[in-house]
């Protein structure tokens, strides 16, 4: 048995792509989902990908799903922390429901994910972490101070734990995709997304396959030597 893979929101959009591509690669990919039983059991039967079910926001069902991942696959290698939800509102009206519904997402449940599975990663001399932020991370946007907060918050995560965990063999490495062409982003009005593609120098949406790409490079030994980096992948349309 190859090495083992956790992808949080693993079962749909760039998750589902990083949880296939990484299969295709060779590892034992487990993906955890929220809420859409029947999408997640559509994408098992297709991709022949475990499904796993808790709410990231939770250590306690984290710890518990992670260890329920452990005993049925075995130790955990690789885990890429993708999962995240929008409640996007202009910061005069964003609620402070809004605010935590994000903050809980996209930024403890990073620390509920991998936190779990460091002191594992460390006693075996190896572990990658990925981390899907964003470009709005990065730059902002209007209408998602929660978001924005949470996605650099990320990339602080990241920073840190490289410096952490680079004696033991671990990488931490964020990915900051722009606009890609998932699900919610093809059903925005086509007027809207006409005006995100204008602002994109690559005069396109990118594919949750290339993001995908991008983490598997990074969850592979020959990027071991890669810590702390942070990889724009956004048609050249933000740099930092």
């Amino acid at each position: 048995m190859g090495r083992v893979a956790l992808v949080t929101g693993g079962s749909r959009g760039i998750g589902a792509a990083i949880s296939k591509a990484l299969k295709d690669a060779g590892y034992t990919v487990a993906a955890t989902y929220a809420g859409n039983d029947e999408k997640a059991a559509a994408f098992t039967e297709e991709t022949g990908i475990k499904t796993y079910k808790w709410n990231v926001g939770s250590y306690e069902e984290s710890a518990a799903g992670i260890a329920k991942v452990e005993a049925d696959l075995g130790p955990v290698d690789v885990v890429v922390a993708n999962a995240g939800i929008t409640r996007d509102a202009p910061f005069h009206k964003m609620t402070p429901q809004q605010w935590q519904e994000v903050i809980d997402t996209n930024l403890t449940g990073v620390f509920n994910t991998v936190h779990p599975l460091w002191n594992g990663m460390r006693d075996r001399g190896f572990g990658r972490v990925v981390v899907i932020s964003s470009i709005n991370g990065q730059k902002g946007q209007f209408g998602q101070v929660n978001y924005a907060a949470t996605k650099a918050g990320d990339l602080g995560i990241v920073k840190s734990l490289a410096q952490e965990g680079a004696a033991k063999g671990i990488t931490a490495n964020a990915i900051c995709p722009g606009y890609i062409a998932t699900e919610m982003v093809m059903a925005v009005p086509e007027k809207v997304r006409e005006k995100i593609i204008s602002g994109i120098p690559a005069g396109r949406l990118g594919e949750p396959e290339e993001i995908a790409r991008c983490v598997v490079f990074l969850a592979s030994d020959d990027a071991s030597f890669i810590n702390g980096s942070t990889i724009s992948a956004n048609g050249a349309q933000f740099f930092v």
